[in-house]
C-alpha cells in the first residue's frame, strides 16, 4: 500500500511576504506626521505536504493555510525533483488548495480516492506527509470519530503534516490532513482531516470556476438529539431539524417545510445539522440535491436547487 501511495505524496515549499500593520502612538505622529499606521513587509519561508490526485493534469491538493500569501510555490516530488507550481485556487473556509505543475515527462503518480462518506468508526488509517522539513514519514492511526466534518484520527499530524494524505489500508485518500488538537501546536493524539469527498467537491469547482461557489439550502436548524427526540415524539434521534425556512431560498422551492427532519443527502445517512451544512456548503450553487425527510411520521423525498451562498448568511 505505501508503495503505491508515497509517490503521490509532495513536499509543499512556499516563500512570500507578510504584511502586518500595526497603529503609530499619537505622540509618535504629533513629532514625525503620518497616517497613523506603520506597515512592515517581511519575507517568510514554510514548508508543507501536498497530495497529488490528477497526474495528467498535475493537480495537487494541499492546504490554504500552507500557501496562502506565498509569491513562490515549489514542489518536491518523492524521487528529489523540484518544480514550480501555480495556485489555482483556494477556498480559506474549508482550508483546500488547488496548484497545478507541468507535468511533461514527469510519470507522475495520482493517489486514488476513496468514498469518505463509507469511512466508520475502527477503520484504521496512515497518516502520510512531511513534517519538520523531513523526508516522507508514515504514522499508524485510527478513525473514531468525527469533529463537525471532519475525519477525527489519532494517526499523528504535525507541523508539516498539513496537506498530507490520510489513507486507508488498500491504498485510496481517505482525506487531506489539515489540523491537529493540543497544547502548544504538539501532537497529542487528536488530528482532522478534510474527508475526500468534501475535497473532492471543492476543488471540481475550482477547476471549473476558479473559486468556490458555495450552495445554499436556505434553512435555520439544530441537531436532532434524545431531548428534542422526546419533547416533539419523534421516531428518530439524529438528523437536521428545520426549524425555519427562508422564503424563495432552494429549501422553500423545493418543498421543505419548518418542522421536518432532514435524515439523508443523497442516500446517506445526515447525523446532524452541522454534517448537512458541511455537506451542503461543500456543493456548487446551481446543484440538484435528493434530499430525504420525516414530516409527520412519515418519510419523503425532495429535489433542491442550491442557491448560491455568497448572496445570504443563512446556513
Amino acid at each position: 500500500m505505501l508503495e503505491k501511495t508515497t509517490p503521490g505524496i509532495v513536499t509543499i515549499s512556499v516563500e512570500g511576504t507578510q504584511v502586518s500593520r500595526q497603529q503609530v502612538p499619537e505622540m509618535f505622529r504629533r513629532f514625525f506626521g503620518g497616517n497613523g499606521e506603520q506597515v512592515q513587509e517581511r519575507p517568510f519561508k514554510g514548508l508543507g505536504s501536498g497530495v497529488i490526485i490528477d497526474a495528467d493534469k498535475g493537480y495537487i491538493v494541499t492546504n490554504n493555510h500552507v500557501v496562502e500569501n506565498a509569491d513562490e510555490i515549489t514542489v518536491k516530488l518523492n524521487d528529489g525533483r523540484e518544480i514550480k507550481a501555480k495556485k489555482l485556487g483556494a477556498d480559506e473556509q474549508s482550508d483546500i488548495a488547488l496548484l497545478k505543475i507541468e507535468t511533461d515527462n514527469l510519470n507522475l503518480v495520482a493517489v486514488p480516492l476513496a468514498d469518505s462518506d463509507k469511512v466508520r468508526v475502527g477503520d484504521f488509517v496512515v497518516a502520510i506527509g512531511n513534517p519538520f522539513g523531513l523526508s516522507q514519514t508514515v504514522t499508524s492511526g485510527l478513525n473514531i470519530g468525527g469533529y463537525e466534518n471532519f475525519i477525527q484520527t489519532d494517526a499523528a499530524i504535525n507541523r508539516g503534516n498539513s496537506g498530507g494524505a490520510l489513507v486507508s489500508f488498500n491504498g485510496e485518500l481517505v482525506g487531506i490532513n489539515t489540523a491537529i488538537f493540543g497544547p502548544n501546536g504538539g501532537n497529542v493524539g487528536i488530528g482532522f482531516a478534510i474527508p475526500a469527498n468534501m475535497m473532492k467537491s471543492l476543488v471540481d469547482q475550482i477547476i471549473e470556476f476558479g473559486e468556490v461557489r458555495r450552495g445554499l439550502l436556505g434553512i435555520l436548524g439544530q441537531d436532532v438529539d434524545s431531548g428534542l427526540a422526546e419533547a416533539m415524539n419523534l421516531d428518530v434521534s439524529r438528523g437536521a431539524f428545520v426549524s425555519e425556512v427562508s422564503e424563495g431560498s432552494a429549501a422553500d422551492k423545493g418543498g421543505i417545510q419548518a418542522g421536518d427532519i432532514i435524515i439523508e443527502i443523497e442516500g446517506r445517512p445526515v447525523t446532524s445539522f452541522l454534517e448537512l451544512r458541511a455537506k451542503i456548503g461543500s456543493k456548487g450553487a446551481g446543484t440538484k440535491v435528493n434530499l430525504t425527510l420525516l414530516r409527520k411520521g412519515k418519510e419523503e423525498q425532495v429535489q433542491v436547487v442550491l442557491g448560491d451562498a455568497t448572496q445570504s448568511t443563512v446556513a
